[in-house]
This record gives structure tokens, sequence and C-alpha cells, in this order.
């Protein structure tokens, strides 16, 4: 599938008549670390907060079949540069999605927990769109944690 990227030369960038926005991730692993200095855990779920207004949002646009969305949404999330995205499973009761070279764990570092709340709040909000009722999904690999990518679970909640 093809994304299609439109600058109009006025400083809009949108995708499918969406606006969006190029931000560099050390400045993305920056907000986040002084949010996570501000609030200590509760931190990852504010980001996640912002994933799924953001996923909300970008579901709304997909067509086609549960997963023709999901791979669609995967596409965009690659395009715009949030690492590749790779649908392993799709069933009534879960999704898995892993993601290579996730921009969020590269900027961040090392930690010793997952780090990719904005993806999680994204795919909560694709997850609940495809399973068509509200799920949770669990970062199980973080590659800041140093795994070789980040794997991501929804299951009903």
């Amino acid at each position: 599938m093809t994304v299609s990227i439109d600058n109009d030369g006025r400083g809009g960038v949108t995708i499918g008549g969406a606006r969006y926005l190029l931000i560099r991730p050390e400045t993305l692993a920056a907000v986040q670390k002084a949010i996570e200095a501000a609030l200590g855990p509760r931190a990852g779920e504010c980001l996640a907060a912002g994933g799924r207004a953001g996923g909300a949002r970008a579901t709304v646009t997909l067509t086609g079949t549960t997963e023709e969305r999901a791979r669609q949404l995967a596409a965009t999330g690659a395009a715009i540069g949030w690492g590749q995205f790779t649908l392993e499973r799709l069933t009534s009761d879960g999704l898995v999605v892993t993601v290579r070279r996730s921009p969020f764990a590269e900027a961040y570092g090392p930690s010793p927990a997952p780090v990719c709340h904005l993806t999680r709040g994204v795919l909560e909000a694709l997850a609940g769109v495809t399973l068509g009722r509200r799920a949770q999904v669990t970062e199980t690999l973080c590659a800041a944690m140093g795994a070789e990518h980040c794997r991501f679970e929804a299951r009903p909640a």
C-alpha cells in the first residue's frame, strides 16, 4: 500500500487530508523524560492517551476489512517515520504488532521499561476498531530494553 504525503508549500503536511507534523524523535524523548520526572509511572499513560487521540482520528479514515484497516494504519505509521510495522496476528480476541526501528525507543536510549507509549496508544485505538470493543495494549518487548524490536499485544479490556 502506498501512502500519499502532501506538502502544501505553506507549512502544512497532510496524509489523506489529515494534518501531520514532522518532529525530531529526540524532541519527543526529551518531552517524555520531563513528563516522567514530573509524574513518575503515570507519565506513560499520559503519552498513551495522546497516542489514542491521534489513533482515533487516524482510524476513522480506514476502509475495508478488519485486516485491511490494520495494514493501512501500519503502512501510514511506516510512511510517517514511526518504524516498520508488521501485523503478526489479528484474531477476534487479539492483535499483535511488531515495530522495528521505533524512533521512540531509538531516541529514548536504554531503559529498564518499555518506552513506546505513543505507539501503544495508537494501537489501542486501532485494536478498539478492529476488535469491536475497547482493548488494552501491552508493549511486551521494547528496543530501548535491548530487544531486537518492539512488540505490542492487544486484548479486549
